[in-house]
This record gives structure tokens, C-alpha cells and sequence, in this order.
């Protein structure tokens, strides 16, 4: 893979590859080679360390089952074959229709455009399923990189919220885009 840096005019092909609870148990055990098989592709050490997020994925998955289907995702990058981080949502809609995005991008590989990406294939997701209305994002006031990736894809700051972990956020939302039938 190319240590270039990726412009605006560069989108890197990326698939994602859902992570079941097997795969995000062994990440948990960081039994990297059991999750790998669990998920049908090589995953990578970057997310055996993000086990604290896989915890709190798989108790969520628990208690919704239907959230597996919209959490926990690895990010290849194609045609190299190589994760390059993770992404997917906070969780189903929640009943006003609205998904909250989340990525992250293994530090080994930021700065190719892998984050704008995952959040182009996020909202394609969002805008084509019928129960989301919105998409949400929350962000620090400080991370730069989180507000320069979300810049562009129709994102307005509506509040901000305090969160546990990350403290200050400043939230956004960009309303779904509805499919152009062909």
C-alpha cells in the first residue's frame, strides 16, 4: 500500500465486513486468529485493542439483537485486503428515525481519505433504509480531523452534549437524502 496522503480527489474502495458476536468475543479474548475466522477475512491488531468498544457492541447486540446489524463493522481496504479501522452506528434508528454514525481509522493508516469513506458508505446506508430520517454525529469541539471528515456531507451543528467518555461534544445532524428512483 502507497504511504501517500490522500487529497479531496482521492476515495480510497473500502468494504465492510460485519463482525458477529463470536468475532467481537475473541476480539474481547484478543485471539485475533479465532476472530479473524469468525469474520471470514484477516482482521488486525488495531481492533483486538479497541476491546473496550467490542464490550460494549456485544452487550448492546444482547439486549437488541437487531443492532448487530447496524454496529460493529471492520473496514477493509480493497484491492489490498487489509483493515484499515472500523465503522458502523451507534445502534439502530432510534424512534424519531435517526442513526448515529461511528468510525475510526487505524492510526496507521489516517490521512488517505479511508475516514471520508466510511462515513460516504455509512450515509449511503442511512439514506437507503426506510426507518432513518436523520443522521447524527457527535464531535469534541477540539478534534479537528472528526470536523473536517464530516465537512461537506450536509452536516449542521443542532446542540451540544456532554458525554462520560469524551466530555464537550458538539452535535450534528444531516437529514437523510432520499434514493433517486431510476
Amino acid at each position: 500500500m502507497s504511504a501517500t496522503v490522500c487529497d479531496h480527489r482521492c476515495v480510497p474502495d473500502i468494504r465492510f465486513v460485519q463482525l458477529s458476536p463470536a468475532a467481537l468475543s475473541a476480539l474481547i479474548d484478543g485471539d485475533l486468529a479465532a476472530a479473524s475466522a469468525a469474520a471470514g477475512t484477516p482482521l488486525s491488531v488495531y481492533l483486538v485493542d479497541e476491546a473496550w468498544l467490542w464490550r460494549v457492541r456485544r452487550a448492546e447486540i444482547g439486549v437488541d439483537p437487531r443492532a448487530a446489524e447496524w454496529i460493529a463493522r471492520a473496514v477493509v481496504a480493497e484491492p489490498e485486503g487489509v483493515v484499515v479501522g472500523h465503522a458502523g452506528f451507534h445502534g439502530p434508528p432510534d424512534g424519531d428515525g435517526v442513526v448515529e454514525v461511528a468510525y475510526s481509522v487505524d492510526p496507521a493508516f489516517r490521512r488517505r481519505g479511508y475516514a471520508k469513506a466510511m462515513l460516504r458508505a455509512l450515509l449511503e446506508r442511512a439514506d437507503a433504509h426506510p426507518e432513518v430520517t436523520a443522521v447524527r454525529a457527535s464531535i469534541r469541539p477540539d478534534n479537528a480531523g472528526s470536523r473536517a471528515t464530516i465537512a461537506g456531507f450536509g452536516f449542521r451543528k443542532v446542540g451540544e452534549q456532554w458525554d462520560p467518555e469524551d466530555g464537550l461534544e458538539d452535535v450534528f445532524l444531516r437529514p437523510r437524502r432520499r434514493q433517486r428512483s431510476s
